[in-house]
């Protein structure tokens, strides 16, 4: 193959081919019509002589030979677009884009919806498409350009993604304003003899690690409605006379119709960190909402 001759945009082609097994899929990431990508593809299996991408019954299934091109191009690519997109001011009143984030219920709520309103009045081109948290997938849909930026546990994150932390998290108890027997404080029995909601993220647990910690005081509280997601109980707990421990950024300034008292026991909280691939450091964009986030949720160092 002369590399002389050969167009260097056939191969933003064929990474968006290798990565969506798919012509119209790849024709829609790189803003083509159909007919011009299955012509780029022609000229690439042309050049590189492999067919490259076979038919599949669903999609397109990659050469042997596709498949060891695609770790290095995409490697190559990332310098050249670093290499551009950090030399260019970036201007968010101009912007048009759209940012993938993936994240859990409770971050949608504690940060990207702060998040969102803010990008409004400062980037109202920048659109925010709120993805399905994964872990197990997260890393890999970062390297294809699937995912820009995740929010996370620490034990959530790979050795193969940037990780900075973003805040400690602690846990209230809510309940519902004119509760009969929960005040300003509250003791452990008093604490026991509630009726409490949890959220099990694996679904129909009614013991968490709160429970065990219970147990070692000798004390227990009566669990009565185990949910999926966070999002359901604080509206659950203002209408009714049930009570819950949640994450304090989850209700704080949210919480018409909810009192929220500390636990007359320590509960411990856990740590919040953003994670993003090596192929968006330094561009300028997600350097720019990378600083966006941290100070939307009150850090301040260089992501």
């Amino acid at each position: 193959m002369d590399i002389g001759r050969l167009d260097l945009n056939l191969l933003v082609t064929l990474e968006a081919l290798l990565t969506e097994r798919n012509v119209t899929r790849a024709a829609a990431r790189l803003h083509l019509s159909q007919p011009a990508v299955s012509a780029q593809l022609s000229r690439l299996r042309d050049a590189f002589d492999d067919p490259l991408l076979l038919p599949a019954q669903r999609g397109m299934t990659p050469t042997a030979k596709a498949l060891a091109l695609l770790d290095p191009l995409r490697q190559a690519l990332d310098q050249v677009r670093n290499a551009v997109t950090s030399q260019l001011e970036f201007d968010p009143a101009q912007a048009a884009m759209t940012v993938h984030i993936a994240c859990s219920d409770y971050m949608q709520v504690a940060v990207l919806q702060p998040l969102v309103i803010r990008l409004r009045q400062t980037a109202p081109g920048i659109r925010v498409a709120i993805r399905q948290f994964d872990p197990a997938r997260l890393e890999s849909q970062m390297a294809s350009g699937e995912i820009d930026l995740g929010f996370v546990t620490p034990s959530e994150a790979t050795p193969g993604v940037r990780i900075r932390h973003l805040f400690h998290e602690r846990y209230v108890m809510i309940a519902r304003k004119r509760h009969p027997r929960v005040k300003a404080r509250i003791t452990l029995k008093a604490f026991e003899r509630l009726e409490h909601v949890v959220v099990s993220t694996q679904g129909g647990g009614f013991v968490t690690p709160v429970d065990h910690a219970l147990t070692a005081l000798k004390a227990q509280r009566q669990v009565v409605l185990s949910a999926s997601s966070f999002l359901f109980v604080p509206d659950l707990v203002a209408r009714s006379d049930l009570v819950a421990l949640v994450p304090e950024r989850l209700v704080k300034g949210r919480a018409a119709g909810l009192q929220l008292v500390e636990p007359p026991f320590q509960v411990q909280g856990f740590e919040m960190a953003m994670v993003w691939h090596e192929r968006n450091h330094g561009h300028a964009a997600q350097r720019w909402l990378r600083q966006t986030v941290l100070a939307q949720v009150g850090a301040t160092d260089e992501a």
